[in-house]
């Protein structure tokens, strides 16, 4: 068995291991990390021998804590990356080159096109029918996007929204409030098998699928890192905020999404959005202007160049050819957006 583990900001990790009777057997742990001393490998190894298979990784990541040399140094590792690979390996976990991933950025669409077109991809890849996709989206109008368990009367100002001609649409995954502008917002979808994050906690889920662009954005010269949940964050501010969905049907699936901040109009986002003191204070910050800090000032790139550049850097890690939503496809996600995300049933759902 086999299992990959690249640790958030850090190095990757491969484990190659068999069971036998229920035990973790031949266990063998490599990657491009640092580790000092150089016996500290074969601790991990024998740490990991003999452990029962259904060990979690916890329990997993605490027999390597105890088995390391005093002053064992590791960079670019941990013994927690080290359990999840090999949780990983015992899922039958894929790996991102394992997939010949398609890209679709296409024109501008309706916010509520961009809700349904994220619900018909990923159960298309749920079913086996399309390939995992990056959908990197162009907005037709400005939105507020609500997660899916939100109250719109607590999250939106309707007065606010209606004065700036913003609509307000809900997506079917969960988290918090996302304020659109079409120039500047960039936001991308992520459509991926299920069997990608195998072995994942739901949180450890998000740290890998944001570990690319992380890499993206420092190539651009910017030190971004995952902050949980569900956060990317530079020491200027955030940046950007995912979220994800199930899928189940199929051999399933997971939509993640992030929507990252080029550029914002804050007092116009303070308008429409009711960001209360409660939130800013788990956050450390009194104003909602602090909260997020855009890219254009930190790139002083174009938008549509931290786009190619954002681009660029998954083909090189992954590959990447250029595809399309299929007729058919979009003639679903057309009626989903009129029948489903389009109504108010939907959009008023938790009120």
């Amino acid at each position: 068995m086999h299992g990959e583990y690249k640790v958030p900001g850090g190095k990757l990790v491969v484990v190659d291991l068999d069971t036998e009777d229920g035990l973790l057997r031949h266990v063998r742990v490599a990657g491009d990390f640092f580790l000092e001393p150089d016996d500290a490998i074969e601790s991990i190894d024998r740490a990991l021998e003999g452990a029962p298979a259904d060990t979690d990784a916890a329990g997993l990541s605490a027999r390597i804590e105890a088995a390391l040399p005093p002053g064992t140094v590791m960079y670019g590792l941990s013994a927690e990356g080290v359990a999840i690979a090999v949780r990983r390996a015992l899922a039958h976990a894929t790996d991102w080159t394992d997939y010949d991933w398609q890209l679709i950025h296409s024109t501008p669409e309706s916010p509520a096109l961009h809700m349904a077109l994220d619900e018909v991809i990923t159960t298309e890849v749920a079913a086996g029918l399309r390939p995992p996709t990056l959908r990197v989206w162009e907005w037709a109008a400005p939105a507020v996007v609500i997660g899916s368990f939100q109250s719109l009367r607590n999250e939106v100002d309707p007065e606010g929204a209606e004065r700036h001609g913003i609509t307000v649409v809900r997506r079917i995954s969960g988290g918090g409030a996302m304020f659109i502008e079409p120039g500047n917002t960039i936001t991308y979808s992520l459509s991926v098998p299920d069997s990608l994050v195998k072995g994942l906690t739901f949180a450890d889920s998000y740290a890998y699928l944001d570990d690319w662009v992380l890499g993206a954005l420092g190539d651009m010269g910017i030190t971004a890192w995952y902050q949980p949940l569900n956060d990317i964050a530079t020491d200027a501010g955030k940046i950007a905020g995912a979220a994800q969905k199930r899928i189940v049907s199929g051999t399933g699936a997971v939509l993640h999404h992030v929507t990252m901040a080029y550029d914002i109009d804050a007092d116009k986002m303070l308008d429409v959005l009711r960001i209360g003191r409660e939130k800013l204070s788990d956050k450390g910050t009194r104003s909602a202007k602090k909260r997020v800090d855009p890219l254009r000032r930190q790139t002083g790139l174009p938008r549509e160049t931290v786009i190619e550049r954002m681009i660029d850097s998954f083909r090189d890690r992954y590959g990447l050819t250029t595809g399309k939503v299929t007729d058919e496809e979009m003639a679903r996600a057309r009626e989903l957006a009129t029948t489903k995300f389009s109504t108010p049933e939907w959009t008023a759902r938790v009120p």
